[in-house]
């Protein structure tokens, strides 16, 4: 007797997004099941992966990942190309020197480099504020005008200021990130609020929080599952939106990515075990839904695309 292997059927599909223009124009979401069950879907479009950029030094990140992106770091533009060429899918400017409590560089001078980044590659651009949220608002203003045309993603909105950066992205013909705090049902919430103001849900990329592994990740996870199931099973138009996962920026802060080897040894060499952190957490988010990447070190960027393709 032959195996039938059950199979789910959904009513639901996540909404193609289109980031950047030309030939290295990005595609995300599409799907039409839960991630990577090719016997019962379709995926048209692989997840993307962007790699991060700050608009100062990164003085506080760990050494694993400041020695492995070396002199690239001296200027935005410049990192930016070093992002390109390590196989990025996108870049994700963050304007943390715009953060009142780093350099409180004025949203001229992120206009600015946000500018000179898009020039300098092909690939698409994200462009995130410092998450200081009144700053954000004159800062994300800004950007999105001086990167007019580039068809960049441009966050976040939180509940708090999505009126003013939702209108600069629609005015400036951007696709918009919009993030709440770990609960599908605030999730939804903004989504309902931004459509209600005039913003294409078609336009939206969520971004319900991320967390490392070890540090939340099974909450984060079963969060986005739900927002996956309520989507593609209950057919909820608010929830079809693709989404993406700020991992660097949790992971390249916990212990196991920064603990020396004599302190740990029984853990592994810091690089393996630094890289490795980045890559599992990724594999994690990427099987409960994540369309998009954010991510720091050029060798768990690597293995994160090899793992990709395989399940593509």
């Amino acid at each position: 007797m032959a195996l039938a292997i059950p199979k789910e059927t959904y009513n639901g599909k996540i909404y193609n997004v289109q980031l950047g223009t030309g030939d290295k124009a990005v595609t995300i979401g599409g799907a039409s099941a839960l991630p990577f069950l090719g016997f019962e879907g379709t995926f048209p479009n692989k997840p993307a992966v962007a790699m991060e950029v700050m608009d100062i030094a990164p003085d506080e990140w760990p050494d694993t990942v400041k020695n492995a992106i070396g002199g690239a770091g001296a200027s935005p533009a410049q990192w930016a190309k070093f992002c390109q060429d390590a196989g990025a899918d996108m870049v994700a400017l963050r304007l943390m020197g715009t953060h009142p409590d780093q350099q409180d560089k004025s949203p001229d001078d992120a206009a600015k480099i946000a500018g000179e980044v898009a020039a300098a590659v092909d690939i698409p651009l994200m462009i995130l504020g410092s998450g200081h949220t009144e700053k954000d608002t004159q800062v994300l203003q800004a950007v999105a005008t001086a990167t007019r045309g580039k068809n960049c993603a441009i966050g976040k909105a939180v509940e708090e200021n999505y009126k003013t950066i939702a209108a600069a992205a629609m005015a400036n013909d951007h696709k918009l990130i919009a993030m709440s705090q770990l609960d599908v049902n605030l999730a939804k919430q903004l989504n309902i609020l931004l459509s209600q103001m005039g913003f294409d849900k078609e336009r939206i990329i969520m971004d319900p929080m991320s967390s490392a592994l070890g540090y939340g990740l099974e909450y984060t996870y079963s969060v986005m599952e739900r927002i996956r199931l309520a989507a593609l099973l209950q057919n909820d138009p608010m929830m079809q939106t693709p989404i993406v996962c700020d991992i660097g920026v949790n992971v390249w802060k916990v212990k196991e990515t920064m603990a020396p080897d004599a302190d740990v040894p029984e853990w592994g060499g810091l690089e393996d075990r630094a890289k490795a952190w980045e890559v599992i957490t990724a594999s994690g988010m990427l099987a409960s839904g994540a369309d998009m990447l954010i991510m720091r070190h050029p060798g768990a960027v690597e293995k994160a695309k090899e793992l990709i393709a395989e399940l593509m």
